[in-house]
């Protein structure tokens, strides 16, 4: 597999972002990774943004900043790229050949902060999104003749988030489209009736003051903290986007819908773990999240030019995972993977809207099991 080094972080992007004062948490530089294209994919560009949840309050950044997901001082200076960031045909066969880019998170805030600074914290994720994109622009992608915007979990709905932004930086003729996977965080009521997600995204917004930095298509109809859920931005979304969600997100089954607070007897710890322990009771609620996500999409999938692939697995993130992607044995909806999926909607090969039946109809899926504690 390719690995990407990242450019000198330290040199080389500090130029542009002295001027833009895009800092991770704790003010070290940020920085991305790339792997240049190749012959027919030379002037085509993935822009990847990296995922791994949030912070959304003072406590919880402070603890962040000491990790690579608040600082560049932690991160790794190489990053193996799998799956749609492979650059081998027979493991990514539409993108393996383009420029391939990961832009690290550090912000906290899926690259919308645009705060005041507290406790020794920066808050400038929306400046390093700027400052990277302005940063790949002058590196050849301002001449690009297509770009796709990618990122899973936090970086699918960063990818959401920044998806009209990023269309609108290019010329009207490049093609332009955003691949969100597993970034539908849903506003749902967890198993105690209470709003977990809401509380997670209304204390970034107002830590990180990311009002300024959400779409204006949501946030002139509707409350900031509704914006930052891609539910809410998805209707007015102009720029071609596929999402990628299972119906049983794993991530959102264990800090969203049933996280410990909500569940203080443990009655829903071994359904978190194993699927395999879900009881129907269990599985009847999760039905009920499988229903708000398809209806969360359903109006967006009636639209051309958007893609929809929502398979009924536990699982969380398939587009960066090699055996999720693009394998003999990956997953599958009408007999496509993936990657073909991705692929025959950016193309325009071909329909490009797949949704799964309830669960355990799927035998396709590579189920997520956890041990210990979780």
């Amino acid at each position: 597999n390719s690995w990407a080094a990242d450019r000198n972080t330290k040199q080389e992007i500090a130029q542009d972002l002295k001027s833009s004062q895009g800092v991770c948490l704790d003010g070290s530089l940020p920085g991305y990774h790339l792997h240049r294209g190749s012959g027919s994919g030379s002037n085509n560009w993935l822009v990847n943004l990296e995922g791994g949840g949030w912070c959304n309050d003072v406590k919880s950044c402070v603890f962040r900043k000491g990790s690579r997901r608040g600082s560049s001082n932690h991160m790794e200076r190489q990053l193996q790229f799998t799956g749609i960031m492979s650059n081998r045909p027979e493991e990514n066969p539409d993108f393996y050949n383009w420029n391939r880019v990961k832009v690290r998170y550090c912000d906290g805030g899926s690259f919308t902060g645009d705060g005041a600074d507290a406790s020794g914290l920066y808050f400038r994720g929306q400046r390093i999104w700027q400052a990277a994109i302005d940063d790949l622009m002058a590196q050849g992608m301002r001449s690009a003749s297509q770009a796709l915007l990618s990122g899973c979990s936090a970086g699918g709905a960063s990818a959401i988030l920044h998806c009209d932004e990023f269309r609108g930086m290019f010329p009207s003729n490049t093609r332009v489209k955003c691949l969100a996977d597993a970034g539908m965080f849903l506003d749902s009521v967890d198993i105690a009736g209470r709003r977990e997600m809401r509380d997670v995204f209304n204390g970034i917004v107002r830590l990180q003051a990311s009002g300024r930095s959400l779409p204006r298509s949501c946030t002139s109809r509707m409350d900031k903290t509704s914006c930052f859920f891609p539910q809410n931005v998805l209707p007015n979304i102009q720029t071609p986007t596929f999402i990628l969600n299972t119906a049983y997100d794993v991530w959102q089954l264990q800090e969203s819908l049933a996280p410990r607070t909500a569940d203080p007897r443990g009655l829903w710890q071994s359904c978190k773990q194993n699927y395999a322990s879900c009881n129907s009771n269990q599985l009847q609620f999760l039905n009920g999240f499988r229903n708000e996500m398809l209806n969360a999409v359903k109006g967006f999938s009636g639209s051309g030019q958007n893609g929809v692939f929502i398979n009924s697995c536990f699982a969380h993130c398939q587009s960066e995972r090699q055996d999720t992607w693009y394998s003999s044995n990956s997953p599958r909806l009408g007999n496509k993977r993936i990657a073909e999926a991705v692929g025959d909607w950016f193309f325009e090969r071909g329909n490009a809207k797949y949704t799964d039946c309830a669960y355990p109809c799927d035998g396709t899926c590579h189920h997520l099991v956890f041990k210990g504690r979780h």
